[in-house]
């Protein structure tokens, strides 16, 4: 490789098959989620105040992930090659790893150091899958930082991830630059060229569906600038009830004899009920055809909808039809054998993309089920307050592995054996890695792993049981990873007999936020790295602080304060605040409150909060067995 600052440096950084790749990465001097992830672990993993996903441009480098770095640079989000160490990553092609950037010759000069506080380094690289380094992911200090062999082996495993990722992006947009190309082509072509686009553009876009209304306006989109119908439906059958046909109803309300209609028999006199039933395309040419063959609701629901002409054609399935796809056309409309051929297809097609939806529709109802179940209700707790909130994401309809849970648990003395010292309730919040079914199956498991590690370990701590959890999780291959925080809440002995003592542990989660009388909330900065399988690292530490009444503690994941357009700390900042405000409320009133103003519009993460108070007044309480439910 040239060496940094050489003509051949100056060559690889200009590269055109490189600077290429990093266009086709998508990704520019803007936040994106999924790089922040990679930064934000990596600088928690490594234990550094600054990390950055830098992408190193001809004439820049651009941090479309970040963490810990100040403004002006922060805001910017870029800045010019005179303040980059990344390029030489990128003109080396190896890792750069400086205990001082001062004290090498590559980099004493570089203004990063004064500008960005930039002293120890350590970067790797960031390529693409034809071996061009398209940036580095970096962990900076800065102070003097000598990098152990397990630093660096964690930072490269996480740039390897992160180059997986970058590879990912630059395959689906080039794909999506070929399919722009071949629509580009297909427009020239005229009569059966373009009946063949309609069915490689259904082939694609039914594909990337998962649920029915989806499917139905898919469908919709794609023969309206061809056949141009005025009218398209789904009607499908019923498994529920044997020998019944459901109209799929458009949201939009534009089709009343939908909901009219929305169930009919099999053997009814409706054209997509004999579709179905015997397995053949149905044409209506004209009104007197219907009136003579079919029912009267159906030659009613013709006029309703406008209709001249309509083509009924079966959807077919493994044994029978799964029912029937409509178009219908405000004029006279002649099906010749080739559009025929043509809607067949495009209806093998459409049944593909129903037999997902409904497969997903299922899979989805029964994970809901299933994680609603394990979200138990929380217990009801004399001198504790106690409330809880779960969202799922907007942008799916999948289940994910954020959870919250708390239950009381029996005390111990030293020796194990139960003392008559009072009880104590754990409280707990995670986000397991993922959002689907095993995700929300690995929650299920961590949640009940950790209430089997806190009963078998009377009278420890919170650290203990997560010790122990995370054992069971190494050794039995459970490969569940993620963040949590789990704590312990001990009522204090006289003559703090109403204050409770929380002791918590926090596994790289981000961090609690409490509220005192007469104290604005604040976070509980103390945390220690993220859960991950086979991941060595430090024992875990508990960390204490006493509730006098009137505290509140706010547990969340992640999802509430990650958002478009601004950052995780002013999100943080203002649900410690929103905490402070709104202490005097009901609890679920206060967490109704900081989900009104706090998370994006349409988060694409789940949310789950957990909120607990010590009420202004009360006298010495213990923990009861009772549970009560709390409103999700």
């Amino acid at each position: 490789m040239a060496e940094p600052g050489s003509d051949g440096a100056l060559s690889v950084v200009s590269d055109e098959g490189r600077v290429g790749a990093l266009r086709e990465t998508g990704l520019t001097a803007a936040s994106d989620a999924g790089m922040e992830r990679f930064a934000r672990l990596a600088a928690e993993v490594v234990g550094v105040p600054v990390a950055l996903v830098s992408l190193v441009e001809s004439a820049r480098q651009v941090f479309p992930g970040m963490v810990g770095l100040d403004d002006p640079w922060a805001e910017s989000r870029q800045t010019p090659l005179t303040h980059s160490l990344c390029q030489h990553v990128v003109a080396e092609g190896r890792p750069l790893v400086l205990a001082d950037a001062r004290e090498d010759s590559r980099t004493c000069a570089s203004l990063a150091i004064p500008d960005l506080g930039v002293v120890g380094y350590a970067g790797m690289p960031l390529t693409d899958g034809d071996g061009h380094v398209l940036g580095s992911l970096c962990a900076i200090d800065t102070e003097p930082r000598p990098w152990s062999e397990r630093e660096l082996v964690l930072l490269e495993d996480l740039a390897a991830a992160c180059s997986a990722e970058l590879r990912l992006r630059i395959v689906s947009r080039q794909r999506q630059h070929a399919f722009r190309e071949a629509e580009t082509s297909a427009r020239r072509y005229r009569g059966a060229l373009d009946r063949s686009q309609l069915l490689l553009s259904a082939a694609d876009a039914l594909a990337d569906t998962t649920g029915l209304a989806e499917v139905r306006q898919t469908v919709r989109d794609l023969v309206t600038s061809d056949l141009k119908p005025v009218y398209v439906g789904l009607v499908l059958v019923d498994n529920a009830r044997k020998g019944r046909l459901r109209r799929l109803i458009d949201e939009t309300g534009s089709a009343p004899m939908e909901s009219a209609h929305e169930t009919y028999d099999l053997d009814s006199g409706w054209p997509t009920a004999r579709a179905a039933k015997e397995n053949r395309t149905i044409v209506v040419t004209d009104e007197a055809e219907l009136r003579r063959d079919y029912n009267p609701e159906a030659v009613a629901a013709f006029h309703s909808l406008g209709l001249s002409s309509a083509v009924c054609v079966p959807l077919p399935g493994t044994v029978i039809p799964l029912g029937t796809l409509v178009l219908g056309w405000d004029e006279a409309h002649e099906i010749d054998i080739v559009e025929q051929a043509l809607l067949a297809a495009l209806a093998g097609y459409t049944a593909r993309a129903v037999e997902r939806a409904l497969f997903v529709d299922n899979r989805v109802t029964t994970a809901r089920l299933m994680q609603e179940a394990m979200l138990t209700d929380l217990p009801e707790i004399e001198g504790v307050e106690l409330a809880a909130l779960y969202r799922p994401a907007a942008e799916t309809d999948l289940v994910g592995g954020d959870w919250y849970d708390a239950y009381p648990l029996p005390s111990a003395d030293q020796g194990g054996e139960a003392s008559p010292a009072p009880d104590v309730l754990a409280v707990s919040i995670g986000d397991i890695t993922g959002h689907d079914l095993r995700a929300a199956t690995l929650m299920g498991q961590v949640r009940s792993m950790l209430r089997q590690a806190d009963l078998d370990h009377p009278g420890a701590g919170p650290a203990r049981a997560l010790a122990a959890f995370e054992h069971a999780n190494t050794r039995l291959d459970i490969d569940a990873s993620g963040t949590l925080i789990h704590a312990h809440l001990r009522p204090c002995p006289a003559p703090q007999e109403s204050s409770w003592e929380l002791t918590w542990t926090n596994a790289g989660h981000p961090p609690p936020l409490i509220t005192t009388p007469g104290t604005p909330g604040r976070r509980l900065h103390e945390h220690g790295m993220l859960v991950f399988p086979g991941l060595a690292g430090p024992e875990r530490t508990e960390n204490r602080i006493t509730l006098p009444p009137g505290s509140a503690l706010l547990l969340y994941t992640d999802g509430l304060v990650e958002r478009t357009g601004g950052t995780m700390t002013e999100a943080i900042d203002l649900t410690a605040q929103l905490l402070t405000d709104h202490n005097n409320q009901p609890l679920p009133e206060l967490l109704d409150a900081i989900m009104d103003q706090v998370p994006a519009p349409d988060p694409g993460d789940d949310i789950a909060l957990l909120a607990v108070r010590i009420p202004a007044t009360t006298s010495p309480r213990t923990i009861q067995a009772s549970t009560t439910s709390t409103e999700q």
